[in-house]
């Protein structure tokens, strides 16, 4: 598995690979803030349903996705909310410096998987629009086990030679990838699953 710790050695991993997973990226105190944020989203009905596509071709599609998010706005952060996007801003500003990517700013979304939910196959980045350059997943779980499920499966080899990587969403973890080069999926879970799911992006 590609291992990163700090973001020197974060960057010169995604330099190597392309992806890497970073235990404990973020402090337990602050993952639990955002558990009970994400619950109490969902528990008041401010969850909705996910979408695939972008512009007018978005939609909803069950068959492919089936997780509830709610994106994160500045004007409406929570204290947890700005201490976790200040983490990220630290993380970008350092990923420009030691790699030239030209990441400009930085999206996300709470993601909430009930049991058997799953997100199949896909790309993060949309056909026509290259701005997300860099794919992020931070997990929000607290004790979870290997039986649990909810790994989120990476195909590393664009040329479909069934190389991949399976990653437990244990919780203050973080996924980074390159968007437009690895496929990924989320498998199905037997308990309820949460995240924060953002993205670096250029300006275009």
């Amino acid at each position: 598995m590609s291992i990163a710790g700090e973001d020197g050695d974060l960057a010169e991993t995604i330099a190597a690979e392309g992806w890497a997973v970073v235990p404990g990226f973020a402090e337990s105190g602050m993952i639990a803030e955002l558990r009970a944020e994400c619950r109490r989203f969902a528990a008041n009905g401010g969850l909705r349903a996910a979408a695939v596509g972008s512009g007018a071709g978005r939609q909803t599609r069950r068959d492919i996705r089936t997780d509830e998010i709610r994106w994160l706005e500045d004007a409406e952060a929570t204290p947890a909310q700005r201490r976790c996007l200040a983490r990220f801003e630290a993380l970008r500003q350092a990923l420009n410096r030691e790699m030239q990517l030209g990441l400009f700013e930085f999206e996300c979304h709470f993601s909430r998987y009930a049991p058997g939910a799953r997100y199949r196959k896909h790309l993060d980045q949309f056909h026509g629009d290259e701005r997300r350059r860099l794919s992020c997943v931070l997990y929000l779980n607290e004790d979870w086990a290997r039986d649990d499920g909810g790994e989120l499966r990476l195909h590393l080899d664009a040329a479909a030679s069934g190389k991949i990587q399976d990653v437990l969403p244990v919780g203050g973890t973080l996924v980074l990838f390159l968007s437009e080069h690895f496929a990924h999926e989320v498998l199905p879970a037997n308990r309820e699953r949460l995240s924060l799911a953002g993205w670096f992006r250029t300006r275009g």
